[in-house]
């Protein structure tokens, strides 16, 4: 399967076809997850993001989330991910006194296997971040239908398990790092055991915790739920977990938005999303959950405005408290924003 296939394709005219007014569009958010791509046939940089972010919504600040951009082109090659985080600085640095702070946070790639080694790369991405570095992630997804991971980020089985990556997972907390897991569901009692063995290392869940629902597992979809679940439940119990609610518009979600005639509306977002978003945010507590647009790879399902109308729509019985933790409160927390 080529790299292109593993992503929804971002289609204008047909998301133009639904895209809604902002509701509540007042109320301050903090996206907590996206990112800027650079690849064959797929531009989303900086102005792109801005186009969505400024499309009705009162997006007040973000978190960039690493994704492969703009590496270095020379040096040691475990050295290179330091040009992403010198490059996002170096972009939005004349928007950290506009609207939105595109990256005010930011999270950065280390290649974890290399264990203590890694230090001398947080080190210098932490220097390039100008303050805003706040963490790593390392994909680890992997699952035995090989069609489900995109080749660019596949990984070995049992990464989280692994000697050399704790080694790695080591060295973030003494520097006052986080990390951010993207998995598969049916590793999340691999990340229980790594956050057991680092209490001390905040550990943001993406994307709902990994659910799949295509391939090996479309004919398992209550199966899937119910492990699900119980996983997240167990993850719940451990007060360094937060969970990143959103990344459900992904081809590996299976919720077929894409094969409709015109993209979903935020009331069908938020009924589709409702049982694993609302379980999440039962299970970890408003404190511990932050919404996340997860743009682009969300972009091919629905409008940038949709979603965060659906997010809006999920918490309507939700008390102004725990609506303003989860969409900034607990993102500017653990991402040590200082909004």
């Amino acid at each position: 399967m080529s790299t292109t296939s593993n992503y929804l394709p971002v289609r204008a005219e047909w998301l133009a076809s639904n895209t809604e007014a902002a509701l509540e569009p007042d109320m301050p958010i903090i996206d907590a997850h996206h990112h800027f791509y650079e690849r064959p046939g797929w531009i989303y940089m900086l102005d792109q993001y801005l186009e969505d972010a400024r499309s009705g919504h009162n997006v007040i600040a973000s978190v960039y989330m690493q994704a492969l951009t703009r590496y270095r082109m020379d040096g040691p090659e475990f050295m290179r991910p330091i040009g992403e985080i010198d490059y996002v600085t170096t972009v939005t640095a004349s928007l950290q006194k506009a609207k939105p702070k595109v990256a005010s946070g930011m999270v950065g790639y280390v290649d974890l296997r290399r264990g203590a080694e890694v230090r001398e790369v947080l080190e210098a991405e932490l220097k390039a971040g100008d303050g805003r570095f706040r963490g790593v992630r390392h994909l680890v997804t992997w699952d035995a239908d090989t069609t489900l991971a995109n080749p660019l980020t596949a990984a070995p089985r049992g990464l989280l398990l692994d000697r050399s990556y704790r080694e790695g997972v080591a060295q973030l907390a003494p520097l006052g790092l986080s990390y951010d897991a993207w998995l598969f569901f049916p590793q999340l009692p691999e990340l229980l055991d790594l956050a057991k063995a680092f209490p001390n290392t905040p550990i943001i869940i993406n994307h709902c915790g990994g659910v799949l629902r295509i391939a090996s597992y479309q004919d398992r979809r209550k199966e899937v739920f119910e492990t699900w679940s119980r996983s997240m439940r167990e993850l719940s119990q451990l007060p360094n977990i937060y969970v990143k609610v959103g990344g459900l518009g992904m081809r590996i979600n299976g919720f077929d938005f894409e094969k409709e005639a015109r993209p979903p509306s935020s009331v069908e977002l938020a009924e589709t999303w409702k049982p694993w978003m609302e379980s999440c945010i039962e299970m970890f507590g408003a404190d511990r959950c932050m919404f996340e647009s997860n743009f682009p790879v969300d972009k091919g399902s629905y409008p940038y405005s949709n979603g965060w109308n659906a997010f809006k729509r999920l918490t309507a019985n939700a008390s102004p408290t725990e609506r303003e933790t989860l969409f900034r409160g607990t993102v500017n927390k653990v991402y040590r924003l200082g909004l």
